[in-house]
């Protein structure tokens, strides 16, 4: 085993995009695992949007971040955490971590189910999409959607699971021609639209003529109150996250005819996926089978090597990604 660990750190607090000189990579001794912990090598790591948003606060400088990740036990003291176990994480954003059981969770064996599955659908991406839509949006046959960042993790995993749900008309916005075309040719979405190309509510109007029942954002901003006017009655938001605004707080406030909600009875609804992890068994019910059969594909853009982390994180909030970006360690996966 190496014995040198990588940790990355957050060295300043980024004003707009942040670059790699906001981050560092220190080094230390590979840590030995006290009583009832155990030392897991990591393999996989998610880099999330919402990361954008803890390094103005949340994250503390100087300090290794947290992540989603999977690793595999290789030393342990805790017989709940068995050596050779490959268990789901969340300190992330280093090579070694000591975790206690409690802060682990043990994945599931379906074969046929790449690992990597676990940081996408099966994983909190997936969960996101699979509660906004069965919790939050309450999603009934043949009811027409559009989702924003359709191409990023949440907005494929969301548009997978809606046809297989059997949504009726899928429309998503993505910020290239090239993402609009993986969306219609690849996904499953009816419609796609490159959100640069105009004003959103034109761009939506064209591609959602009759109006949506359904949106589910990722994005905040002009698309939000796009979204909101194409609502048709008793039309429900998923407010998933504000990523189109993580890197500029001055943008102006969203604009919308607030009479709608009322009149149309609408209803907006944001959620964190952490307080909904007791559904994360029933994911598994609903899309292991599915992955299994082919009818439900990954969407991942994969980076390997842990020491392009940063580069992988910097080049998803870039909108760098197809799909849920994963780094992966393809000295220890294989």
């Amino acid at each position: 085993m190496n014995d040198i660990a990588l940790t990355v750190q957050q060295t300043a607090r980024p004003t707009g995009f942040p670059t790699r000189d906001h981050f560092r990579f220190a080094e230390s001794p590979v840590p030995e695992p006290a009583p009832g912990t155990a030392l897991v090598e990591n393999l996989y790591w998610s880099v999330d949007p919402y990361h954008r948003e803890m390094m103005d606060g949340d994250f503390e400088l100087d300090a290794p971040l947290e992540g989603r990740t999977l690793g595999r036990v290789i030393e342990s003291r805790d017989p709940a955490l068995p050596e050779g176990e490959i268990v789901f994480h969340r300190e992330g954003w280093r090579t070694h971590s000591v975790v206690r059981a409690a802060e682990t969770r043990r994945l599931p064996h379906y074969a046929g189910v790449p690992l990597s599955a676990y940081l996408s659908v099966l994983g909190g991406t997936g969960l996101t999409a699979y509660v906004g839509l069965t919790r939050i949006a309450r999603l009934r046959e043949g009811e027409d959607l559009f989702v924003s960042a359709a191409a990023g993790g949440v907005g494929t995993a969301t548009g997978r699971f809606a046809r297989l749900m059997g949504a009726g008309r899928l429309v998503g916005s993505a910020g290239s021609p090239a993402k609009v075309s993986y969306l219609k040719e690849r996904v499953g979405y009816d419609e796609a639209f490159d959100y640069h190309a105009g004003p959103m509510a034109d761009l939506l109007a064209k591609a959602a003529p009759d109006g949506i029942d359904v949106f589910v954002d990722n994005v905040g901003g002009e698309q939000l109150g796009a979204g909101i006017g194409a609502l048709r009655e008793r039309g429900r938001v998923v407010r998933v996250g504000t990523v189109g605004q993580y890197n500029t707080p001055d943008a102006p406030p969203v604009l919308f005819d607030h009479a709608d909600v009322v009149e149309k009875s609408l209803r907006i609804e944001g959620f964190l996926v952490r307080d909904h992890r007791d559904v994360q068994e029933e994911l598994y019910e609903f899309a292991v089978p599915h992955l299994l059969s082919g009818r439900l594909a990954l969407d991942e853009t994969v980076v390997d090597g842990f020491e392009r982390i940063v580069d992988a994180f910097l080049s998803m909030l870039g909108g760098g990604n197809t799909g849920k970006m994963i780094v992966r360690d393809l000295s220890r996966t294989g």
